[in-house]
């Protein structure tokens, strides 16, 4: 069965969106409600392009999405993530499966540790004092990039 390219259209827009996403959080270190629930709200048509069953696997994307909110609203809560942060990735679990959740994450956390001390080596060189800013949607986006990516190759394995 074909969609004609519906699904891919919508990857390229997510990849799109999430460009915007870490450019904007690198300029005002914010990610808008609206940019989220965007994602969020795409997320079901990309379930009807890929077929997804809506029976277990529409709710196991549900629940899976709002354990990654708990877990990162805890991150929220000790000052590591924004709330921008923590909504965007629980909005990208709901496009990826169980197991790529898992890998998001560890990239995802990756990826922010390499952002983190790179921005804390520019911030010692300059003699700033206090703690500086870290736009952690680019390391968001690079998670969901390494999913999209994988997903992309494993088409033509």
């Amino acid at each position: 069965m074909t969609n004609f390219g519906f699904t891919e259209i919508l990857i390229i827009l997510l990849g799109i969106i999430l460009v915007i996403a870490a450019v904007i959080d690198v300029r005002t270190f914010t990610i808008s409600n609206r940019l989220n629930l965007f994602v969020a709200l795409l997320a079901p048509l990309y379930w009807w392009s890929v077929s997804l069953p809506l029976w277990p696997d529409a709710p196991v994307q549900l629940a899976a999405a709002a354990i990654v909110f708990l877990l990162l609203a805890g991150a929220f809560h000790f000052g590591m993530m924004g709330g921008g942060d923590v909504k965007l990735a629980a909005a990208l679990a709901l496009w990826f499966s169980p197991p790529e959740i898992l890998k998001f994450l560890v990239m995802m956390s990756i990826a922010g540790g390499v952002l983190t001390l790179g921005i804390l080596a520019v911030h010692r060189l300059r003699s700033k004092e206090g703690r500086p800013k870290i736009p952690y949607g680019v390391a968001i986006a690079c998670g969901a990039f390494v999913i999209l990516t994988q997903r992309f190759l494993n088409q033509f394995a």
